[in-house]
């Protein structure tokens, strides 16, 4: 199963998403016996690598954030 196909969200993988949709579109019953099956296996790893990216980007952002925190304790309990 793989998310909603919605090119605004996925713009990493808007080709591929093009392509398994025309697959579809081109093969409405042998879509059923695996026609398509090929464009879903790299539909797959794309989404894997986007995200992937998105963990990687939110981690460090996690991280800046950790930060900030940890120095604006420090900087409160040295005034108290």
């Amino acid at each position: 199963m793989h998310p909603p196909l919605t090119l605004h969200k996925h713009p990493m993988c808007a080709q591929i998403i093009e392509e398994f949709q025309k697959c579809h579109l081109d093969h409405p019953f042998a879509k059923f016996i695996g026609e398509c099956t090929d464009l879903k296996i790299k539909l797959d790893r794309c989404f894997r690598q986007e995200k992937a990216l998105k963990r990687k980007a939110n981690f460090e952002q996690s991280k800046k954030l950790r930060d900030r925190l940890q120095a604006s304790r420090k900087e409160t309990a040295e005034t108290s």
